[in-house]
């Protein structure tokens, strides 16, 4: 099966171009892996090749984009080749075949020379181990990548204070790794990603490590971090819940192929084949499904500048019981029942904005992101419908308490159609700007031709 790339539009960078390219990429380990690629073979699996020819494969024609300010997922268990393609993107593995085309430049055929000033100036790696150097402390630890890079001294620990300040790990830069706990770690292994300043993070299954608690409070770091910087984010993690979680669009990976490429509601409500839903069929709905799914135009808005007759109008016209007060721009100001707005026509109010305690402005806005997880309670503990709002607190919506119900019970009452599921994804995309042998053989492999490639292409500190 050929996996969909679900919004394949979106993962156009805003010249047209992906920002990260993947090709039919292969890595084939053993002996004469060129043979593997020959036309004869093109539908055997990764059984066929090791029983006949004894060659473990890593990676069978994967193909991906990924746009540039985008946290792209790959996911998948042991021996799925998801960590043996983040290498192969900066070439820590070197892929037998295919094409990486990255900011526009071609890595598959780069130089030694100039494979080493890309990695040094356009990506920065995020391993589960923290790779700190004990004899230093925080703050060289973190500066370490300027420090290769060759930024003097007064300028490299400058901007790694501010990047160790960004990380919550202000005032700890005298302390060494043994000091700190398993998340610090992590957080210095992440600000010293940070303080070279590159577009591109490729972060290496970084918080499995890391106890349950501690490593929700990373990925809520990384959701903190990526609204702020803005990154291009690869992120490797055999955690669906992580992943769910932190993608903006998930690849899930299987014996060395993409299943599916789509947003998370992709993936767990049409998946494409049996493999993906069985790998998804546990997940809660209500983690899934957001406001954007079930929001509505809103009904009836007032501005702050009207006064209760106007207000009233619109809310009778509505049908409703309330209303949402917008300044002239549509951004959200508050919310007005129509039992307030009663009591300022009583009370000769002319206009909101000079009387706003008739105005329930704490009344809270969602984003059109938000999990029903977080709905769900909202909607129960009002008797009005929850704001939707955007990044520039424009109002776009509104969510109903009976919409909310609706979805739940259409998505769970749903049975999963393959070919239709890839259909709806197809048009979704269109129309959108535990290990075996052969695991531990291909980890064998990989690990030891990555430690090959960073004695070779990584100098010693300057």
């Amino acid at each position: 099966m050929v996996a969909t790339d679900n919004n394949s539009s979106a993962a156009l960078d805003t010249d047209g171009q992906s920002y990260i390219r993947v090709d039919s990429v292969w890595k084939v380990f053993g002996r004469n892996p060129e043979r593997v690629l020959e036309p004869q073979y093109s539908e055997q699996d990764k059984s066929f090749f090791q029983s006949e020819f004894g060659n473990v494969i890593g990676l069978q024609d994967v193909s991906f984009q990924v746009n540039r300010g985008e946290t792209f997922v790959i996911m998948g268990l042991s021996g799925s080749g998801k960590s043996t393609m983040v290498r192969c993107l900066i070439r820590l593995i070197e892929p037998t075949a295919g094409e990486i085309v990255i900011a526009g430049e071609d890595i598959t055929k780069m130089s030694d020379k100039e494979l080493i000033e890309f990695r040094r100036s356009k990506i920065a790696m995020v391993f589960q181990h923290y790779g700190l150097m004990p004899h230093r402390n925080v703050l060289d630890n973190a500066g370490w990548g300027l420090e290769v890079q060759g930024v003097k001294k007064p300028e490299r620990e400058a901007r790694t204070r501010e990047v160790l300040e960004l990380v919550g790990l202000g005032g700890w830069e005298a302390s060494y790794p043994r000091q700190l706990s398993g998340g610090m770690q992590q957080r210095v292994g992440l600000a010293r990603a940070l303080a070279v300043d590159t577009d591109i993070l490729l972060m290496d299954e970084p918080f499995s490590g890391l106890d349950p608690l501690i490593r929700r409070q990373m990925q809520d770091e990384l959701l903190r971090l990526q609204t702020e910087l803005h990154k291009t984010i690869v992120f490797i993690t055999h955690d669906l819940n992580e992943a769910l979680k932190l993608g903006d669009r998930i690849a899930i990976m299987h014996d060395g192929k993409v299943a599916q490429i789509g947003s998370p509601e992709d993936i767990v409500l049409r998946p494409e084949d049996e493999y993906v839903g069985d790998f998804t069929q546990d997940v809660r709905l209500e983690t899934i499904l957001s406001a954007s799914k079930v929001m509505v135009t809103p009904k009836a808005t007032v501005m702050g500048h009207q006064g209760p007759r106007a207000a009233l109008h619109t809310i009778g016209d509505s049908d409703g019981d309330a209303a949402w007060v917008v300044d002239r721009g549509q951004r959200y100001i508050g919310m007005l029942s129509i039992a307030n707005a009663e009591r300022a026509l009583r009370a000769g109010v002319k206009r909101f904005d000079e009387a706003w305690e008739y105005v329930d402005r704490e009344y809270e806005a969602v984003a059109p992101t938000t999990s029903f997880d977080e709905l769900i309670p909202m909607a129960m503990g009002s008797d009005f419908p929850i704001p939707v709002t955007d990044a520039e607190n424009m109002l776009v919506g509104e969510v109903h308490r009976s919409a909310l119900a609706e979805a739940l019970a259409e998505t769970s009452a749903a049975e999963a159609d393959y070919a239709a599921n890839a259909a709806e994804n197809a048009a979704l995309a269109a129309a959108q700007p535990v290990a075996d042998q052969g695991h531990s053989q291909l980890e064998s492999a990989a690990e030891a031709e990555v430690e090959l490639s960073r004695a070779r292409m990584q100098p010693p500190p300057v």
